[in-house]
């Protein structure tokens, strides 16, 4: 049964409707790995149960012909998505004891049409953090490990660090993340996985707790571009509960995969050369080049002149925009409440016991450039210059029909080895961030190996709700690239 656990997404679907297998058998594989795998500290909830439940369900409509798009298929929701009846945390002790009583829309989506869940991922608290060090519960550890020191525990990223190590760990076929400025995309560098951010509005954000309102987005990370697209269908679509839901139409992403991209246009930005570069991103991203043009795409350097302003300012708009959201955890209405002589002191004592130092640096920051005297000055000047980068993406999609850059500028890093500096924390999503900050899509692909044997990933930028240009071409990367490598013992 273990060999079910390497199946991809699409090669499980078929054994599944050829009756090769059953979907009980193929949840039970990944259930055993998940036991077996608990010392990565991938999830923080497990679901053997409601798993089973749903994979016999999934048996039967199979056998009546009723399959849905991911009929029993196993994967893992990122502990940020709510789920009628299943603890959901955002991995921080403020929601340690929360149970929804509702479904987000994304999750309901994927069990319309038949995956099965296994379990709740762990995440950077509040999706906080691009090393998953911030959760309540423990870090995640990487199932990857350096060459030169293997006794070294690494990061999966951040913040879907949980669905990144479960699926790289084969404990599922696929998993929900959710990006704000990489945190799928980066993540999914780390870990050797595809990891698509839609364009902003593709999928629905209710039930999703909220981070920053303007930039959150639900995607998928699986270990195959044509398991994303298969995943990526199932999770999109307009929903009248989300105000900035789109209502666009879904089109069928599996089939934009047709491995023929001759004639495209893909945009190299220089200012993603930033000084200091090391050798072996530079190295990769060269070779992706070199993929594109030899599969009958041609680069194009392009100019996106306020990149270099799209980490600061979205460190102003995102912390503003968690200020806000946050404030509704209280310890009135739900959540950890810690009494107080006054109503004002449990509102400090639940705050400061249920939330830890990344969030409450984040709330701090927000509440201050949100403050009298500091509105215009930091929030209305960042949403400016918000507008500034978005310009300079449609103005290269003008003369580009996609846009090539690095994912993250490094591999995945040791547990511990950037604490002392927040900045150098933030500085894992340089390249991830103005995408977000535009709404349009992004995806980062495997496409080789650092000199220690880790992961490296290449991302794809594309036009707003062309979703099918940047599978296309990744898929083609993939192909390619040949990435096969899985970690030591997986």
């Amino acid at each position: 049964m273990t060999e079910l656990t390497k199946l991809s997404m699409a090669e499980a679907r078929a054994g599944l409707r050829a009756k090769h297998f059953t979907a009980v058998a193929l949840a039970t594989a990944h259930l055993d790995r998940i036991a077996a795998h608990r010392d990565l500290n991938a999830f923080v909830t497990e679901t053997p149960d409601l798993a089973i439940e749903r994979a016999k369900a999934a048996d039967a409509r199979l056998a009546a012909g009723q399959a849905g798009a991911m009929e029993g298929l196993p994967i893992a929701v990122k502990d940020l998505f709510c789920t009628e009846g299943v603890r959901s945390t955002a991995s921080s002790r403020i929601l340690e004891n929360f149970v929804p009583p509702y479904e987000s829309t994304v999750s309901g989506k994927l069990k319309a049409a038949g995956a099965v869940m296994l379990g709740k991922t762990s995440l950077d608290e509040f999706a906080m953090g691009s090393s998953n060090m911030t959760s309540a519960f423990g870090p995640v550890i990487n199932p990857w490990k350096r060459a030169s020191d293997p006794s070294v525990q690494l990061v999966p990223g951040g913040s879907s660090g949980g669905s990144a190590a479960a699926v790289a760990a084969r404990l599922a076929l696929g998993a929900t993340g959710t990006d704000t400025g990489g945190s799928i995309r980066q993540p999914a560098s780390f870990c050797g996985l595809v990891g698509v951010k839609p364009t902003y509005g593709r999928c629905s954000r209710w039930g999703i707790v909220a981070f920053a309102s303007s930039l959150d987005q639900a995607g998928p990370m699986t270990r195959t571009v044509r398991d994303a697209a298969i995943m990526l269908g199932s999770m999109v679509g307009y929903d009248p509960k989300d105000s900035t839901s789109a209502n666009v139409p879904v089109p069928d992403f599996e089939a934009a995969l047709t491995g023929d991209i001759r004639g495209l246009k893909i945009g190299i930005p220089q200012e993603y050369r930033p000084d200091g570069l090391s050798a072996e991103i530079s190295k990769l991203w060269e070779d992706g080049i070199a993929m594109l043009r030899d599969a009958g795409a041609t680069p194009v350097e392009i100019s996106l002149p306020h990149t270099k302003y799209a980490l600061a300012t979205y460190y102003i708009v995102a912390p503003a925009e968690c200020s806000s959201n946050l404030a509704r955890y209280d310890g009135v209405r739900y959540g950890k409440r810690v009494e107080g002589k006054t109503l004002d002191e449990m509102y400090a004592r639940s705050r400061a016991a249920g939330f830890g130092t990344e969030v409450r640096r984040r709330i701090l920051i927000g509440t201050y450039v949100l403050s009298a005297g500091y509105y215009d000055a930091y929030y209305i000047k960042a949403q400016k210059v918000r507008r500034l980068i978005a310009d300079d993406f449609a103005k290269a999609f003008e003369t580009v029909d996609a846009i090539l850059t690095p994912t993250a500028p490094s591999a995945a890093f040791g547990l511990g080895e950037t604490d002392d500096n927040p900045i150098t924390m933030w500085l894992n999503d340089i390249f991830t961030i103005p995408t977000s900050m535009a709404g349009l899509p992004g995806l980062s692909v495997p496409t080789g190996l650092s000199s220690e044997g880790l992961p490296l990933g290449l991302q794809l930028i594309g036009r707003p709700f062309d979703e099918e240009t940047i599978l296309k071409v990744a898929h083609v990367m993939e192909r390619a690239a040949g990435f096969t490598a899985v970690p030591a013992g997986m």
